[in-house]
């Protein structure tokens, strides 16, 4: 009984660590799309923020509480737009100061308008927008929350406007200080912290499948993005059919035999193109199960496997490879081509699957090359929020990098831009409903008269 009730106990901590693993993973991937990590930043640093100066305000009786509406907007524009046009810590500082400095001014000339009065003199709002409008103009340090400065200074309590302005800047300064460590630190390293194929993928299991050029020209576009790691291997992966009875075995060894001789002479090109260490295995069983056992012995994190079709659809060995664990690329070489430098990356949506294509382009074009990223719309209001979207990804990565904002249809870019590139990218849409699919069948199915070669990358399900 005990032993049963243990049992059922350990079965139970495992499913919740495969639960705890998956969220994880998912929770991993929700943080890819640039969006959701500025808006996670902006719920966690700006309270945080906000929080220290309300304890040290607490403390020194003389700052006034009327400081933290601007510092709390003020915070709200950096964090939310590291990359925009108010994202200089500098200007904010600065544009803070000269609000409060502009505010402290017009109070002192209006005030032999109204002395001894409680009441702010509309003359006196108005003057310190003014020359608040006017000074951050003049000394290019435009930032919104100076308004905000410049009529606070106006109504302060318990503090003199000289401390205000004090406080103004010494906790602008804070502020401005932080979101430079977070900015220059984390956000312009986020490829290295945060998306999955920047650390890894560089573990490669090329299955040997199909022609033997065909598999040859895999096999070094597998390499060529191990290569980019100084970690990378690759390991192509025979396979044999059958279990092999007992009066098979003779045969089955011979075949073997055969087919490690040739992977052999592959790996030996490999290591010698790519630079990269290659290995073989040589396993018998059902295709897919055997992939992805093989890809678990062997720790390997992604699949490049040739790419395969049946009836005008995926074969259902490429669907199952995609349908793993694992990342995988299906590449389809029309030409032979041994060298990627010109590649076009098409991108539906920001997430982990656009990230892990831009980081393979990058990978295959190398310092020399060039890699144009292309999202479509269907109407110019579109075009701003997508060339942002595609600004972000387009950062993550160190190459030449041209964004392109088409107003077309998918397939019409592709087939009126593909041959003059070396290399085509599209994801496979496995982030998709089966219903959208049936609907609009994913793009790389309509892509049969692509001149160019094509990689089809997918994510592996966590």
């Amino acid at each position: 009984m005990l032993e049963e009730v243990l049992a059922r106990l350990v079965a139970v901590a495992r499913r919740l660590r495969r639960f705890e693993r998956r969220e994880l993973a998912a929770f991993g991937r929700w943080l890819q799309h640039t969006g959701n990590l500025l808006h996670l930043t902006v719920l966690v640093a700006v309270p945080l923020l906000i929080a220290v100066v309300t304890f040290v305000s607490n403390a020194l009786a003389e700052l006034s509480f009327l400081l933290f509406p601007p510092l709390a907007s003020g915070a709200y524009t950096l964090f939310s737009d590291p990359e925009g046009r108010y994202a200089s810590p500098r200007k904010f500082v600065a544009g803070l100061v000269v609000g409060a400095l502009c505010g402290w001014a017009a109070l002192g000339l209006s005030a032999p308008l109204l002395p001894g009065t409680a009441v702010v003199s509309p003359a006196s709002a108005a003057l310190s927008i003014f020359l608040t409008g006017a000074a951050t103009w003049l000394l290019d340090v435009e930032e919104p929350a100076a308004f905000s400065t410049a009529l606070l200074v106006l109504v302060t309590d318990d503090a003199s406007p000289e401390a205000y302005v004090t406080s103004v800047a010494v906790f602008g300064a804070l502020v401005a200080l932080v979101f430079s460590v977070w900015r220059d630190r984390f956000y312009e390293r986020r490829a290295q912290y945060l998306y999955d194929t920047a650390r890894g993928d560089d573990h490669v299991l090329v299955p040997m499948r199909g022609d033997g050029d065909r598999a040859a020209t895999t096999a070094l576009f597998g390499a060529t993005l191990a290569a980019a790691h100084e970690a990378g291997k690759v390991v192509l992966l025979g396979l044999l059919d059958g279990d092999g009875g007992a009066d098979e075995e003779p045969t089955l060894d011979d075949a073997a035999s055969d087919t490690a001789a040739r992977l052999e002479d592959t790996a030996r090109r490999v290591r010698t193109r790519a630079g990269v260490p290659c290995d073989v295995v040589v396993a018998r069983g059902s295709a897919v199960p055997t992939t992805v056992e093989t890809a678990t012995n062997t720790n390997c994190d992604l699949v490049v496997t040739p790419y395969e079709e049946a009836h005008g659809l995926l074969s259902p060995y490429v669907r199952g490879i995609f349908d793993s664990r694992f990342d995988a690329v299906a590449f389809r070489s029309t030409a032979g081509r041994q060298r990627w430098r010109r590649i076009l990356v098409t991108v539906a949506r920001p997430g982990d699957t656009a990230h892990a294509m831009l980081d393979f382009a990058a990978r295959l074009a190398g310092r020399s090359g060039t890699v144009s990223v292309c999202t479509c719309i269907d109407a110019e209001v579109e075009r701003r929020s997508a060339e942002s979207r595609l600004a972000n990804l387009a950062e993550t990565v160190e190459v030449n990098v041209e964004t392109r904002v088409a107003r077309s249809d998918i397939t019409d870019f592709i087939g009126a831009n593909a041959d003059a590139y070396d290399l085509l990218i599209v994801g496979s849409s496995g982030d998709r409903s089966r219903a959208s699919r049936f609907v609009s069948p994913p793009t790389f199915e309509r892509l049969h008269d692509v001149a160019c070669d094509v990689a089809v990358v997918d994510r592996g399900r966590p």
